[in-house]
């Protein structure tokens, strides 16, 4: 039975507070690529660069979306509780090439008609015991930054895309995405949109963040547990984008990951089955 722990945390709705969400929830990280693809659909026509005055000409190559809204996510992967957060949104692309938005850069390196590869750099914020009763004991997972590479090819609204990152520090562990996300205008104002992958992980990310140490057993009364790489999770989500005009937007997303092989079965996770949602407001410059 879920439990819904709300509240305001006014002292983590900065940037930092939704890093963290994005860097343990990859239902998010998919919503903040989606918002920023979302922006550059031709529904309406951008802002007139003149309104900048002398800088028009370098604010012109930039696609920039403010926002925030709330989200609310399991408090950690695993939990049957959640957390309700109120978060900044930032997200700037600059000539189809680099994007930056909380979750950290990503650069186009490689393009040819429908495949595109390219790199990122991130970072993993980790995982404190206390987030959650049922993780005291088990110490923290520290911080570490994300190295990674995504290859995607486009089929008309349809993306599919496979994507590396590697955690250096903290869990030192490798996650791999495969995935498929699908992007359609019903109208010159409504974007709507739905996704679906799989994530595998190396052993060292398994047993960081799903296994239990003969150390971590004795403190927390947990079974001792080791997990093994495979598969580590199944998500799905849908959208939708709603452009009141040509800056002001609208979006609401609702997603759910479900854990599976060695991660379902740790005595870390107390629910299998993952909901999350999110609403947000921005203004594109």
């Amino acid at each position: 039975m879920f439990k819904i722990v709300s509240g305001m945390f006014a002292g983590r709705a900065s940037l930092a507070a939704m890093t963290i969400l994005f860097s343990t929830h990859p239902e998010i990280v998919l919503a903040a690529d989606a918002i920023a693809v979302d922006t550059e659909e031709d529904l309406t026509p951008p802002p007139e660069p003149s309104r900048f005055g002398r800088f028009e000409q370098k604010l012109a190559d930039w696609h920039v979306v403010l926002g925030g809204g709330a989200i609310i996510v399991p408090k950690y992967e695993g939990s049957n509780e959640f957390k309700v957060m109120p978060v900044p949104f930032v997200s700037a692309t600059f000539l189809d090439t680099v994007r930056i938005d909380p979750t950290g850069a990503n650069i186009a390196l490689y393009e040819q008609g429908p495949f595109e590869f390219s790199a990122r750099l991130g970072y993993d914020m980790g995982r404190k015991e206390d987030d959650a009763d049922h993780l005291r004991g088990l110490g923290d997972v520290d911080m570490g930054a994300i190295v990674g590479a995504k290859a995607a090819m486009k089929f008309g609204p349809a993306e599919i895309f496979a994507q590396l990152d590697k955690t250096i520090g903290g869990s030192d562990g490798i996650e791999g995405t495969i995935g498929i996300e699908v992007t359609r205008p019903l109208s010159q104002s409504l974007i709507v949109g739905a996704g679906a992958s799989v994530i595998f992980a190396d052993e060292k990310y398994m047993q960081a963040y799903f296994g239990v140490t003969p150390e971590q057993s004795a403190r927390s009364g947990l079974a001792r547990y080791d997990a093994g790489a495979g598969l580590k999770r199944a998500d799905f989500s849908i959208s939708a984008t709603y452009m009141l005009n040509q800056n002001w937007m609208v979006r609401g997303q609702a997603g759910v990951g479900i854990l599976l092989g060695d991660a379902a079965d740790s005595p870390v996770v107390v629910e299998k089955v993952q909901p999350s949602g999110m609403l947000l407001v921005g203004y594109r410059f």
